[in-house]
């Protein structure tokens, strides 16, 4: 074959660093529209990008081109960079160290998609540390919990 082609989606999951709040709504929609354009800079276009005030939820492609890891160092890094100069209160600002990435099914992005624009809701009766947890055990994945939260 001639072409190289590929479909991988991405449900990248992370928070900020001891899971602090630190985002209002208005900072998240700005946040949100710089980390898709990191996500585009490195050729893996984000589907939708959502969350609350301590943590993100991106479903996006992901590069042919570019492994997983650089990508979301990228995107945590620079998004980093740009949010420290968006205010005095986000001076010390960081993100937590580690993520969890989940691949999605192309017959799985609407619900996906709905369950990332439901945040707001959805964490009115769960914890940011439970819904980590129901992913990690929905998709199998093997964690030590001591290492788990930052």
């Amino acid at each position: 074959m001639s072409q190289s082609l590929a479909k991988n989606l991405v449900h990248l999951i992370y928070s900020t660093k001891n899971r602090a709040p630190c985002f209002d709504r208005e900072v998240q929609v700005r946040l949100f529209a710089y980390q898709a354009g990191i996500l585009n800079e490195w050729e893996s276009p984000a589907v939708v990008i959502g969350g609350v005030s301590d943590h993100v939820h991106a479903l996006f492609v992901l590069s042919k081109n570019h492994a997983l890891a650089k990508v979301i160092e990228e995107v945590k890094k620079g998004s980093s960079k740009w949010l420290k100069t968006q205010g005095s209160e986000f001076r010390d600002f960081h993100w937590q160290a580690g993520y969890g990435a989940f691949s999605v099914s192309q017959s799985n992005v609407d619900e996906v998609r709905r369950y990332i624009e439901q945040q707001e809701e959805h964490h009115r009766i769960r914890s940011f540390q439970e819904e980590f947890l129901a992913f990690l055990k929905r998709h199998g994945m093997e964690y030590d919990e001591r290492y788990l939260w930052d």
